[in-house]
């Protein structure tokens, strides 16, 4: 009988220990997220062609019995274009007349060849910093103490090698022997044409 109870104990306890607390099989943690998602940067590509700028030049030769002469640049500048470049042969500390003329064509002693002022909008002479005023007005050049000027102007009311009625590739460009007062008309009382070249595509 104690033989039975003994064994009968033995198998309570069996039983009783399958139910200890067995240690708590910790879960892996998630993988971090340590690839965070790359913002994807690359700009497109503003490959700014740059866009060629057409390129003249002015071959400036003087008229009969006068001297200025010089070489000029023009290119487009926005919607107008630039001038820049050299006179020489001047009368020193002076102002001239400075205008692009309808016709390209410098072959009469006195330039009158170039005809009148540029004027595709049919305007009426004035100062190119106000209304009205030519599409050809520009501001007069000035001589420095040796007769020469250094010519840096713009003209926004003409194009360059656009085919557009203000297109001045093939016109002329006049420089007068007094300066321009702005109000005469119909060309601002500027004299005489003392040196003439015509708007041509610049060759490299």
């Amino acid at each position: 009988m104690k033989y039975f109870s003994l064994v009968a104990i033995a198998l309570l306890m069996a039983g009783c220990g399958g139910k200890e607390d067995a240690a708590p099989t910790a879960d892996a943690p998630a993988p971090a997220g340590d690839s965070p998602s790359v913002a994807n940067t690359t700009e497109p590509e503003t490959t700014s062609s740059a866009e060629a700028t057409a390129g003249a030049a002015v071959q400036l030769s003087p008229t009969q019995g006068n001297t200025a002469n010089g070489g000029l640049k023009i290119t487009a500048a926005g919607a107008g274009v630039k001038i820049s470049g050299m006179i020489q042969g001047l009368k020193p500390d002076s102002e001239f007349g400075f205008h692009f003329h309808e016709k390209g064509d410098c072959s009469a002693p006195d330039a009158t060849s170039a005809g009148a002022h540029f004027n595709p909008g049919n305007q009426q002479h004035g100062n190119p910093q106000a209304q009205p005023h030519h599409a050809g007005d520009m501001l007069n050049v000035k001589s420095d103490a040796q007769g020469v000027a250094e010519v840096s102007v713009d003209n926004a009311d003409v194009s360059l090698q656009t085919g557009q009625p203000n297109d001045i590739l093939g016109k002329a460009l006049v420089l007068h022997a007094k300066p321009d007062d702005y109000k005469t008309q119909p060309s601002g009382d500027s004299g005489d044409r003392i040196a003439c070249g015509v708007v041509a595509i610049q060759t490299n």
